[in-house]
C-alpha cells in the first residue's frame, strides 16, 4: 500500500498491515531438505522445531522488538500444526512467565520436549489457531496434527475456536 500521504481508496485508519511468517526449522526440514523422501518418515508426524529453529524463533523475536513492531500487533493467527504454534508463541509471546492463577501460559515448559521454559501470555497479542491456514493437508506425516485437546494441553493460551 502506498503510504506516501496522497489520496487513498482506502482511508489508513482502516487499513491492517499484515506480516506473514513460516514457522522456523522443524525436524523433518533437516533430512528433507536433502532428500524429499524423508518427508514421508513417520517420525515427523506433527513436526516440532529444532534448537536451530529455537534460534531462529529468538532472532525473530529479539527483531520484532527491537524494531518496535511488537506494539502493533494486534492479532497474530497460526495454523494448528506444533512448529508452527511453537514459532508464533516463541516470536510473539510475553516475557518471564510466572506461575499465576490469572494467567495461562501460552505454551508449557518443555512442549515437544524442547527443553524451553513456558512461555507467558501477559503483554502478548492474543494468538489464534485457523486450520485454513495450514499449508498442505496431504500426505506427508510432518503435515498431520495432533488432536485440538492434545494442543490445548500444550498451549493453555491460544485461542482453537477455529481450528
Amino acid at each position: 500500500m502506498d503510504s506516501s500521504g496522497g489520496p487513498s481508496l482506502y482511508p489508513l485508519h482502516r487499513c491492517k498491515t499484515l506480516h506473514i511468517v513460516r514457522h522456523a526449522q522443524g525436524i523433518h526440514n533437516v533430512d528433507g531438505e536433502k532428500n524429499y523422501k524423508a518427508y514421508m518418515n513417520p517420525e515427523y508426524f506433527d513436526a516440532q522445531l529444532t534448537p536451530l529453529g529455537w534460534q531462529q524463533v529468538d532472532n525473530l523475536r529479539k527483531h520484532v522488538r527491537s524494531c518496535g513492531l511488537i506494539k502493533k500487533v494486534d492479532l497474530v493467527i497460526t495454523s494448528p500444526l506444533f512448529r508452527t504454534m511453537q514459532t508464533a508463541v516463541g516470536v510473539f509471546g510475553g516475557e518471564g512467565y510466572t506461575d499465576r492463577m490469572d494467567a495461562v501460559p501460552l505454551m508449557v515448559a518443555n512442549a515437544g520436549n524442547s527443553g524451553r521454559p513456558a512461555i507467558s501470555s501477559l503483554d502478548c497479542p492474543p494468538i489464534v489457531a485457523v486450520e485454513l491456514c495450514r499449508e498442505h493437508l496431504g500426505v506427508h506425516p510432518c503435515d498431520k496434527r495432533r488432536s485440538i485437546s492434545e494442543y490445548q494441553c500444550l498451549f493453555p493460551a491460544v485461542d482453537f475456536s477455529l481450528a
